[in-house]
C-alpha cells in the first residue's frame, strides 16, 4: 500500500478500486502502527481547528501586531454578502473569505493547523469547508478530503519541498493549493486521476512563486496569496472534473517546481532581501514596524 509519487498513489487506488483518502488511511495505520480509529479521529481534531479558525476569522477583525494585516475577512464576507453580481462566484468567494480568515488568524498569533506549513495554512480549510457547504457533506466527508490532501503533501514533501526558504512561495503555497485541488475533486465525486491532474493544473499555476514576505512576517503577501490559491484550487478542481489534463504528468510538474526552487536566488526564498520585500514600500514598513517594536 506504500507510495512515495503521485503516479504510484493513483495507481495503487484505481488497481484496488480504492479512494485516495482510503489509500493514504491504509498507509498511515501501517506506517504509524495505529488504528483507523485513532487516525481517523486526530484527523478530526485538526477539521475541528480549521473550523474554529475560520469561524474566528469571519466573525471578528483578526488584526495582527505588525498591523499589516487583519479584516479583509470580513471585507470579503460582506461583499459576497451583499454585491448584486459576484465576478467570481459565490463558491469561489466562500473560499476566498474563509482561506483568509484562517490566514489572518495565524498572523495574529491564533490556532491554525499548518497545511502544510503556517504560512499557507488557510487554503486547505477555506476550500474544504466551502465544498463540503456546497454539496451538503458530513463531517466524515471533509476528513476523507483531508487525508487525500495529505497524501498529496506527502508526495510533493518527498520529491520535492514544502518550504519557502526552499523553495520559494511555491512550495508553500503552491503546495498546499495542489493539496486543496485534489481534495476538493474527491469531495465533489472526482476520480483518483482527475484529483492527480487538478494538481498538475494547480501547481503549475504557482510554479515561480517567490517568497518575498515584507518585514520578514508571514503577512503580506501571504495572506492575499492564500487567498488566491484557495480560489485556484477550486478552479484547477472543476478544470480536471471537466476533464481537462496537463499536458505534463503531475510528477514532473512536482519535480520542476523542485528544480525551480533550487534556481531562484537567496533574495527571493523567505529572507525578505528581495521581491515586494525589498520595494520602499516595503522597506518602510519594515523601518515603522521594528521601530515601534523597539519603543514598545
Amino acid at each position: 500500500m506504500n507510495f512515495r509519487s503521485v503516479a504510484e498513489l493513483v495507481e495503487i487506488a484505481e488497481m484496488e478500486g480504492l479512494k485516495i483518502s482510503e489509500v493514504m488511511v491504509r498507509q498511515e495505520m501501517e506506517v504509524m502502527n495505529r488504528s483507523r480509529e485513532e487516525i481517523w479521529q486526530e484527523m478530526g481534531r485538526n477539521l475541528d481547528v480549521m473550523g474554529q479558525a475560520i469561524e474566528k476569522g469571519l466573525s471578528q477583525e483578526e488584526r495582527s501586531s505588525s498591523g499589516l494585516s487583519g479584516g479583509d475577512a470580513k471585507r470579503i464576507q460582506k461583499y459576497k454578502e451583499t454585491a448584486p453580481i459576484l465576478l467570481s462566484g459565490e463558491t469561489v468567494l466562500e473560499a476566498v473569505a474563509s482561506a483568509t480568515a484562517v490566514s489572518e488568524v495565524n498572523a495574529a498569533m491564533g490556532i491554525i493547523v499548518a497545511t502544510p506549513t503556517a504560512g499557507a495554512c488557510g487554503i486547505l480549510p477555506g476550500t474544504i469547508h466551502t465544498t463540503a457547504k456546497k454539496f451538503q457533506l458530513d463531517r466524515d466527508a471533509m476528513i476523507a478530503g483531508l487525508f487525500v490532501s495529505g497524501a498529496i503533501g506527502y508526495c510533493i514533501a518527498n520529491n520535492a519541498c514544502i518550504s519557502g526558504a526552499t523553495g520559494g512561495c511555491q512550495a508553500e503555497v503552491g503546495s498546499a493549493t495542489a493539496m486543496a485541488a485534489a481534495a476538493v475533486v474527491e469531495m465533489a465525486g472526482g476520480t483518483p486521476s482527475q484529483a492527480a491532474e487538478a494538481v498538475a493544473i494547480a501547481l503549475k499555476n504557482m510554479l515561480g512563486l517567490v517568497c518575498d514576505p515584507i518585514a520578514g512576517l508571514v503577512e503580506a503577501p501571504c495572506v492575499k496569496r492564500n487567498a488566491m490559491g484557495a480560489a485556484i484550487a477550486m478552479v484547477a478542481a472543476d478544470l480536471a472534473l471537466a476533464g481537462v489534463k496537463s499536458i505534463i504528468p503531475t510528477d514532473e510538474v512536482i519535480s520542476a517546481m523542485y528544480k525551480i526552487g533550487q534556481e531562484m536566488p537567496v533574495s527571493l526564498r523567505e529572507t525578505a532581501l528581495g521581491g515586494l520585500a525589498a520595494t520602499p514600500t516595503g522597506r518602510a514598513l519594515e523601518r515603522q514596524i521594528f521601530h515601534n517594536t523597539k519603543e514598545s
